[in-house]
């Protein structure tokens, strides 16, 4: 089945994904004593066709390797990850640059993301010339894209180069690479992180705008649980590289059910001055990577923990809209 022609309801299908480095270095593993850190371990959900869902959770629980799987930019260690039907891990040369053209990343630093020594034009012709689009149309697709993510007077900004834009402008030229080719799927990886605080709402709505407009089916990868519930109607939590709850956004902000997300969501600020500054019940910080407890990996900073946790690994149970994996579900 040829990857560019079929189609389903469900986009992209990920199955038992695991992504497992060995860290130590080769003199370690030639002593036997180099060790496994497991970025991905056993990850399983669905995106549905137009569906915008965000990768929620602490730095070091996977999201961004889990984004980097969906995109092919790292090979899975064990399961699989499927696009449209198709298994990303046996997709070959030709196949790779049609899944190129219809899967995007949007990068966190738009000031690493983008050579400083490229012109805008030539930043956005460069996937264009790739792609096999005729020199003469290059052009025209170069403004489209920038008037898509609301550059003002984009031909202005076409022989500038990145030291000479905003941040902000900056952001929305990598998003305009990353659209330029119409894919049907994007991956954002905290685009708004980098970014001050007073440019990150014009952004986050030109992300959400061009979603809706061109039906895209959207990752967006953050710790603000603030920002996820802004741009996606559905959301994964993750720790230690596994999901600990998955469901509708507003369900999950307004009664999370796994410890894990209860301690995300209390710790979201809000504009009431009466709000408790008591510390998260989730004890102290994550656990090494390169040793997580057994069972469940989030027993140890977990209040309701109990033997069973240590013992056996909670599996994802539906509870009402939510898939969760917890022992007291």
């Amino acid at each position: 089945m040829n990857i560019a022609t079929r189609k389903t309801d469900v986009l992209v299908s990920v199955h038992d994904a695991r992504l497992h480095y060995r860290v130590g270095g080769a003199f370690a593993a030639m002593r036997g004593k180099s060790t496994v850190v497991k970025a991905v371990d056993g990850v399983t959900f669905d995106i549905r066709r137009g569906e915008s869902v965000g990768l929620l959770g602490e730095s070091g629980c996977g999201k961004t390797s889990m984004g980097r799987l969906l995109l092919k930019l790292e090979e899975t260690t064990g399961g699989s990850i499927h696009f449209d039907g198709e298994e990303l891990g046996k997709v070959q040369r030709k196949g790779l640059k049609t899944f190129r053209s219809r899967a995007q990343l949007i990068f966190q630093n738009p000031f690493d993301a983008i050579n400083p020594r490229f012109s805008i034009r030539a930043t956005l012709s460069e996937p264009l010339e790739n792609a096999g689009i005729p020199r003469g149309e290059r052009e025209g697709r170069i403004i489209k894209a920038l008037e898509l993510v609301r550059l003002p007077e984009p031909a202005q900004f076409l022989d500038r180069y990145p030291h000479q834009l905003s941040g902000g402008q900056l952001q929305r030229v990598v998003m305009a690479r990353a659209l330029i080719l119409q894919p049907e799927f994007v991956v954002a990886d905290e685009p708004v992180s980098m970014l001050d605080v007073s440019v990150r709402a014009g952004v986050l709505n030109v992300f959400r705008d061009v979603r809706d407009r061109l039906g895209l089916t959207a990752i967006y990868i953050s710790h603000d649980l603030a920002l996820v519930r802004y741009v996606c109607e559905r959301t994964i939590v993750m720790y230690l590289g596994r999901i600990m709850e998955d469901g509708p956004t507003e369900d999950i902000v307004h009664q999370p059910l796994h410890p894990y997300t209860k301690a995300l969501v209390a710790a979201v600020p809000v504009p009431n001055p009466d709000q408790s500054h008591d510390p998260l019940p989730i004890g102290r910080g994550a656990p090494d990577p390169r040793n997580p407890p057994s069972g469940c990996v989030f027993r140890d900073r977990c209040p309701s923990a109990h033997a069973r946790c240590a013992a056996e690994v909670p599996q994802p149970r539906q509870v009402g809209t939510r898939t969760v994996a917890c022992h007291l579900f």
